[in-house]
């Protein structure tokens, strides 16, 4: 169980530190990411200005190629889209649509299937798609030069340049189709603009290129460009604040498991998870070979006379050592054959729990010969001890029957005991914090209400018929209120990040950063957000074009002490305040909310969220199809829930939380296994005490209480020592919350409780069949 369960942890953790090797100069390849000392608070980010590009291969001789990819929803045609082939009338919904360079394709070097990579994104409109994406749309043919045509738009048509190879899922680039940049700005002069960071940045140095030395160097492009820029917009503090600014590199072998504290939009993992299910995996192990330890040391007595026998005749120790050892392996090795068997079977519903496709490497060179040698390692450890026990017991004594049965006041025994319980409690108690942690962040209200609002997706196509759908949706009587917007608070969807300050004071102050997010009249009652002060949006108020409403963040961090009637500006555009939000959780839970405000206006909307009345969603579902059929009959119908979404915020969490607890349990079970053996064994070697005890009058009860409080010490031990651990460790893990629930000491107490029970009901099973055995049948003998 122990090496199944090792096994498949390890299949894991494989599949984790593999991303991003498979290019071809995965060791020279790099993203810039930066760092920003905001008043204490250790800000990052992997977003950066378009000319970043050009400046880092013009100004630095280290670099050879440098690319940009551009993934957020606010350029058009990032993220998912309608899509078909200029031939057909029916779209199809695809998503990881992005914006990339031609360089990004020279560095990576991805194999293609059809086309030219050297040109494949060169020229304006052109687009590379993935081999999953032209066997789809062009089966069995060669799609170079083909067009397709997005969210049926005519000025959106793209020609196929080349189709690439599907990325490895080790890939942290998981993109299906590749917009050209050739051409393309999010607005006139963007292209030059260092005001605004929108894209992911990566360089391939060459060959002999320091990196370390480069990463130092990088400091120039802030005084270079950044500087003077800020200068120039009248703000006297750009020289104190880029001073507390950092350009790093980060290795692309990096990104996905060191990249938590970046909102970069990507799905990643977490090197702390990796130690801390590879520290599992090895506990679940140590407790297995505890377990064999323990045993065969306990049943020294049954081979102690076998032992003096051998030595009498002639064996020597060494040789006696020898047999042990080889016997420990032997098990090991029977072990590792079961263990395969167990983790094959087991590995289907594992992919599930992990969400991904894992196998066995079986053509892998390495695979056989790693698993002899950890199954001699495993056998020899967990054998050693035992063996060096064995053959030291001296013949004369044995023969003599003076050898020490070693099932009493065993010092070695009773201390691998406490360890694997201290470590069964560790898991308990973490797996109850993770466990309320996840009911925590899934079921606080954050802030606004998540619940029945459907999302109805692709609505882009509609066009100039969008706002008269949202009417004949209106009439619907299941549906309450109905909003048009793309900026939701929930993870991936549209973000604008702009820096803002009170009217008349951009050259004095230190700017806020906050989101500018585009919405109706109709959002806040259909997403169910709390006013604090002031108002809403009014249509009969036409001013409020030029409005703004802002969360309580932003108000606090821009001193605001009355925000009502105040003038806010972002550079080029200035707001009245008319109200004040309840802070909402727009983004995860990790993290403190940020400030925000909301304007009127339409953004390019994927993206129409119908919040519906009652709980008969099945019919309001129904009838909000059919208004779709009539505005677009050739288009699919495609919607999921606010809830829903929510819910995919946290998948790493839950998945984590999940398959911790699984190994707990397992942890836990083999832990108990040995016990139970370990109390047998303890009854039969204390048989004629019990026997006697029963002659001389001592009841069932009594018996059973005797054998059990042994063991009972020695979990109450592990639990004392097993808390500040557990403690230690939690408190740790919710670091990364800034929302999270407390530590409480009834955790203990229950995992206490919870520790003690198993090792009774494991011990009394035992105990009670000794104490009620008949003893006449143990003193027939004597």
């Amino acid at each position: 169980m122990s090496i199944a369960a090792c096994l498949l942890i390890a299949l894991y953790i494989r599949d984790e530190m593999n991303y991003d090797n498979s290019y071809p100069d995965s060791n020279r390849l790099y993203r810039i990411t930066g760092e920003y000392d905001n008043n204490g608070k250790l800000e990052t980010g992997s977003d950066w200005p378009a000319p970043l590009m050009k400046a880092l291969k013009d100004d630095y001789p280290e670099v050879e190629l440098s690319g940009r990819l551009m993934y957020s929803e606010l350029f058009y045609g990032a993220g998912n889209n309608e899509i078909r082939r200029v031939d057909k009338t029916t779209n199809n919904y695809e998503d990881k649509f992005t914006y990339a360079d031609q360089e990004l394709l020279d560095m990576l070097k991805i194999p293609m299937a059809y086309g030219d990579r050297a040109h494949a994104l060169k020229e304006p409109n052109t687009m590379v798609i993935s081999k999953r994406i032209a066997d789809k749309y062009y089966p069995g043919e060669n799609p170079i030069g083909k067009l397709m045509i997005l969210n049926d738009d005519n000025k959106k048509i793209y020609k196929i340049g080349g189709v690439i190879e599907n990325f490895p899922s080790t890939s942290h680039i998981q993109f299906n189709f590749f917009l050209t940049m050739s051409g393309y700005e999010l607005w006139p002069g963007e292209g030059s603009s260092w005001g605004a960071s929108n894209y992911t940045t990566y360089v391939l140095l060459k060959k002999e290129a320091d990196p370390v030395q480069f990463q130092k160097k990088l400091k120039g492009i802030l005084s270079k460009y950044y500087l003077p820029m800020m200068l120039k917009s009248g703000d006297k503090q750009a020289t104190d604040l880029l001073s507390k600014a950092k350009m790093l590199i980060q290795p692309i072998s990096d990104i996905h498991l060191k990249s938590y504290n970046i909102d970069d939009g990507l799905i990643k993992g977490d090197m702390r998870f990796i130690w801390l299910f590879g520290g599992v995996a090895l506990f679940i192990l140590i407790i297995a070979c505890i377990n064999f330890i323990n045993l065969s040391t306990a049943k020294s007595a049954n081979r102690a006379k076998e032992v003096g026998l051998r030595k009498v005749v002639g064996s020597l120790r060494s040789g006696l050592i020898k047999q042990f050892l080889t016997e420990s392996m032997l098990f090991s090795f029977l072990s590792l054959a079961l263990g395969i068997v167990m983790a094959l079977v087991f590995l289907p519903y594992f992919n599930i729990l992990t969400a991904k496709s894992l196998m066995i490497p079986w053509t892998s060179w390495w695979l056989f010969p790693l698993m002899i040698v950890s199954a001699f390692l495993i056998g020899f450890i967990a054998g050693m001890y035992p063996s060096f026990y064995l053959s030291s017991f001296k013949p004369i004594q044995v023969l003599k029957g003076q050898v020490s049965r070693g099932t009493k006041n065993s010092i070695l025994r009773n201390g691998l005991v406490v360890f694997q319980f201290t470590t069964s409690i560790i898991l308990i108690i973490s797996t109850m914090v993770i466990y309320r942690q996840t009911h925590y962040i899934l079921n606080t209200r954050p802030g606004f209400d998540k619940d029945q609002v459907l999302l109805i997706q692709g609505t882009n196509t509609l066009g100039d018929k969008t706002k008269n759908f949202k009417n004949e949706l209106l009439r619907i009587s299941d549906v309450k209120t109905v909003s048009i917007s793309d900026y939701l608070p929930v993870s991936g969807t549209k973000r604008d990040g702009n820096t803002f300050y009170i009217a008349g004071r951009s050259k004095l102050d230190i700017g806020v950063g906050a989101q500018k997010w585009r919405v109706d009249y109709d959002y806040i009652e259909t997403m169910g957000m709390k006013m604090v002060s002031g108002r809403e949006f009014s249509r009969e108020m036409p001013s409020d074009s030029s409005a703004v409403i802002i969360n309580q963040a932003m108000s606090d961090k821009l001193n605001l002490k009355k925000p009502l009637g105040e003038t806010i500006e972002n550079g080029w555009e200035h707001f009245r305040v008319i109200g004040v939000m309840e802070d909402f959780n727009f983004e995860s839970m990790r993290q403190h909310v940020d400030p925000l405000c909301i304007v009127l206006g339409n953004s390019y909307s994927k993206i129409i969220s119908v919040k519906m009345k009652g709980a008969d969603a099945k019919n309001a579902i129904a009838a909000i199809n059919t208004v779709w059929k009539s505005f677009s009959p050739s288009q699919p119908f495609r919607y999921t829930f606010l809830d829903e979404s929510f819910r995919n915020m946290y998948s790493d969490v839950q998945r984590m939380g999940k398959i911790f607890t699984c190994f707990a349990v397992l942890a836990i079970i083999i832990a108990c296994l040995g016990l139970f053996a370990l109390s047998a064994f303890m009854a039969e070697q204390r048989n004629k005490e019990i026997s006697i005890r029963k002659v001389l009058g001592a009841s069932a009860t009594s018996i059973t209480s005797m054998l059990s409080k042994d063991f009972a010490k020695l979990v109450f031990i592990a639990i004392l020592l097993a808390s500040p651990i557990a403690w230690w460790a939690m408190n740790k893990w919710l670091q990364d919350f800034a929302y999270r629930v407390p530590i409480s000491w009834w955790m203990f107490v229950l995992a206490g409780i919870i520790s003690i029970s198993i090792a009774l009901v494991t011990v009394s099973f035992q105990a009670i069949k000794a104490a009620i055995a008949n003893p006449a049948n143990s003193l027939r003998s004597e």
